[in-house]
């Protein structure tokens, strides 16, 4: 009798489906996409509220204060949104590992 081991993607993804890809499949790969969309999008906040406050600092015509301290904020939060997230798929993660066989 082999040991039990944990499942990981390279695993999961090297087993062949039989026939089409089930729902389930799809499903979490579209979550994987989209997580990495919001990833992606909380990065590029981060990086637009840099170059505003260091346009602003610079003296740049058109930068406000006000836009520059919306971005840092828009920024703040995408950040906890992705932070949060993250702590939900971690504690779910333990929930599962958890629970009895």
């Amino acid at each position: 009798m082999s040991p039990i081991r944990p499942v990981d993607a390279v695993s999961v993804a090297a087993v062949p489906a039989a026939g089409a890809a089930s729902p389930a499949a799809k499903g979490g790969a579209d979550f994987v996409k989209a997580l990495g969309e919001a990833l992606s999008r909380a990065d590029a906040a981060q990086n637009n509220a840099e170059s505003l406050a260091k346009a602003y600092q610079a003296g740049a015509e058109g930068v406000t204060l006000e836009s520059s301290m919306v971005a840092l904020q828009e920024a703040n939060v995408s950040l906890q949104f992705a932070v949060q997230v993250r702590n939900r798929l971690v504690s779910a993660y333990h929930d599962i590992m958890n629970m009895p066989i």
